[in-house]
């Protein structure tokens, strides 16, 4: 298990049954790991999930698919306590989401 820490300074947990899921649905993602936890970290955006989680957005010039957008889901469950639930790379960002916070 792997733990960054959020832009709220929560420790954000990324187990392997988590990492498994991200890599299973989406293959592109298995040499990602460090850009995975580097996003939760030092995202430039947080966005407002659809169901209480958060959306850090991080833009890479360089990936396995070309350059793109890495958005990492994950949820602050209480104060001292977080994980990661999935990951994927888009395009851009979603227009309809809040922003919640830009660096």
């Amino acid at each position: 298990m792997l733990t960054v820490n959020s832009q709220n300074n929560l420790p954000i947990r990324l187990t392997e049954e988590r990492w498994q899921h991200i890599t299973k649905r989406h293959p592109e993602m298995i040499t990602q790991q460090a850009e995975v936890l580097e996003t939760v970290s030092a995202p430039e955006t947080i966005q407002a999930g659809d169901s209480g989680e958060l959306l850090a957005v991080r833009f890479y010039p360089q990936t396995p698919l070309t350059s793109k957008f890495l958005v990492v889901a994950y949820r602050e469950v209480t104060a001292d306590d977080g994980f990661i639930l999935t990951a994927y790379f888009t395009n851009r960002p979603s227009t309809r989401r809040v922003t919640l916070w830009t660096q």
